[in-house]
């Protein structure tokens, strides 16, 4: 399940990236400027803010997975509202920059959470080792 919520992510990035590249030409925004018509500048925040959170996530959600706290399940679920939140978040945004506040929010309280399981299944491993 952890490898198909990170595919999830990956897809979701390339939609962006995609939406970015087509936006770029339909208002004739020529590399390497990064901004232009507001849609494209919206599109292109939410790209950047996507690859700014994964950094983050992708880490937090493999470790959680590698190292769950009795659950297996639970990273992935997490993961899976990281994703929804993403998506949220680009609606959200591209309708107007101040409605992306619960998308950013999901995102924030999933990778916080994913760090949480991460850092207690690290510390029980390390633990259960030094007691054999």
């Amino acid at each position: 399940m952890t490898a198909i919520v990170t595919l999830l992510a990956g897809l979701f990035y390339f939609y962006a990236s995609f939406r970015v590249g087509t936006l770029r030409g339909k208002y004739n925004i020529p590399a390497p400027a990064t901004s232009g018509h507001p849609e494209f500048d919206r599109a292109y925040r939410v790209q950047l803010n996507t690859l700014e959170q994964m950094g983050l996530f992708l880490p937090f959600l493999w470790v959680s997975a590698l190292y769950p706290i009795g659950w297996s399940w639970l990273a992935p679920a997490v993961g899976l509202v990281w994703c929804a939140g993403r998506v949220i978040y680009l609606r959200g945004y591209m309708a107007d920059p101040n409605k992306r506040l619960i998308g950013a929010m999901l995102g924030g309280i999933s990778s916080t959470v994913l760090l949480v399981i991460a850092v207690t299944g690290v510390v029980q491993a390390c633990l259960a080792l030094r007691a054999r």
